[in-house]
């Protein structure tokens, strides 16, 4: 007796089917990604790398292939106005750092032990953000003239002796500045670190409270660690906004009294467009680039060699 031969599809097992090259493997997603590797490329690889070689030349209004060497360079660093803008915002970057992040994670433990009303403080911390920096800039600049601003109504009150006015003062000025961009920007950092309590384990707590460990020590040896990225995440965004500040300093002092708030960025903007010195531009925007690698080069190195190795 003959069999008949089974019905249906015939052929290799998914289990034995033969598999595609790895090059052709997830071709749909490879070549969506195309015009993004390409952006990345020639775009900001290749305006990074022409940006630098330019730095190297004597380009005044427009850019031009005549190379000074390390000239810019030796003027950038003997310019007292390009000094007075890197400890400018070593000052203002530090104090960013530290008090951003403490505030914003003061707030989001706040608001994480579930109080009344969380939505409408959660709305109220927030909103700064939504703003520009140029209204805050000009915000603050009202709220710290002396004429009209808090100086003003604590004398009101009877102080009369009471004096504060950072903005007008060469040795205060950043500081007013850094009230500012505090205020703007704690309300996003408590959202992300809201967001990294709230995704923390409820049995971690109640773990806690069994074994008799106080709130303030559970946050700082239990809380915290498990909450590393939230930070990490965090701080690369206050750096990057650190690395652009401009548009605050432009609309609150404008770089005054006389230099003495002056930034790295508003340098490179003036120098470029105002003073048509391209070249000087291009070598403190390549400083700038060059801070940047030095920070982020360690870290990253830490951040997955570390974790390759182990």
């Amino acid at each position: 007796m003959t069999l008949a031969p089974p019905t249906g599809r015939s052929g290799p097992s998914p289990a034995t089917r033969p598999r595609p090259p790895r090059v052709l493997r997830n071709l749909n997603a490879k070549i969506a990604s195309v015009p993004m590797i390409l952006t990345a490329l020639v775009v900001f690889m290749g305006g990074t790398a022409w940006t630098v070689a330019h730095s190297f030349t004597k380009s005044r209004l427009l850019p031009k292939w005549k190379f000074v060497g390390f000239d810019q360079y030796e003027r950038l660093w003997s310019s007292n106005r390009w000094l007075i803008s890197v400890e400018n915002l070593l000052i203002y970057g530090l104090c960013s750092l530290v008090l951003t992040m403490a505030i914003g994670f003061t707030l989001a433990a706040l608001l994480d032990r579930k109080i009344r009303f969380e939505g409408a403080f959660r709305t109220i911390f927030l909103y700064p953000f939504a703003l520009s920096f140029v209204v805050t800039g000009l915000a603050w600049q009202w709220i710290l003239n002396p004429d009209f601003g808090i100086q003003n109504v604590v004398r009101g009150w009877g102080w009369e002796s009471f004096a504060f006015d950072p903005l007008n003062n060469p040795e205060t000025v950043i500081f007013g500045v850094l009230i500012a961009g505090l205020w703007q920007g704690s309300g996003f950092v408590m959202v992300i670190m809201l967001a990294g309590l709230r995704g923390i384990d409820e049995d971690i707590w109640k773990a806690a409270r069994v074994d008799g460990i106080g709130v303030t020590k559970t946050y700082v040896r239990v809380i915290i660690p498990m909450m590393r990225p939230v930070f990490v995440t965090a701080l690369v965004i206050i750096a990057s906004g650190i690395i652009k500040l401009y548009d605050l300093v432009v609309a609150q002092t404008n770089g005054g009294p006389g230099i003495s708030s002056e930034v790295p960025a508003k340098y490179v903007i003036n120098y470029m467009f105002e003073a048509q010195n391209l070249g000087q531009g291009f070598a403190a925007s390549t400083m700038m680039l060059l801070s940047v690698i030095i920070i982020l080069v360690p870290w990253a190195y830490l951040e997955f060699g570390g974790k390759k190795r182990g």
